[in-house]
């Protein structure tokens, strides 16, 4: 028996609103997306700081709730630590993207190799 189109619409509309719904749940965002729109609508509001600090709080209420931290979260969290010169912790945040996002892993090691040369330029 063949379906009419608005039902099989509606059926396709339907499954991929489930799928949508569900993925909604497997990351913690926290205030990752909030911090990337200050960050360029109200620069001085989003220093490297208060950045920093958001993104920990974020990470640690994300391993409270056993919930995985969003993708490019720790990446973010390098930038802002490279921001500031702390080479180590940036490196140090930058590989944990890397671990949790092995897809990333191209993308972060050009940020790690950008941000030893930042360093060693005079």
């Amino acid at each position: 028996m063949k379906l009419p189109l608005i039902s099989t619409l509606a059926i396709g509309s339907s499954l991929l609103l489930c799928a949508c719904a569900s993925t909604s749940d497997q990351y913690y965002w926290g205030q990752y997306e909030a911090l990337i729109y200050k960050q360029y609508h109200q620069p001085g509001e989003a220093t490297p700081e208060v950045q920093i600090q958001q993104l920990l709080v974020d990470i640690q209420q994300a391993e409270s709730q056993g919930k995985r931290i969003a993708p490019g979260v720790y990446a973010h969290l390098g930038s802002m630590y490279a921001a500031q010169g702390k080479l180590e912790l940036a490196i140090a945040a930058l590989t944990e993207e890397k671990t949790l996002y092995p897809d990333s892993t191209r993308f972060i090691d050009g940020m790690i190799s950008r941000a030893l040369k930042n360093k060693q330029a005079p």
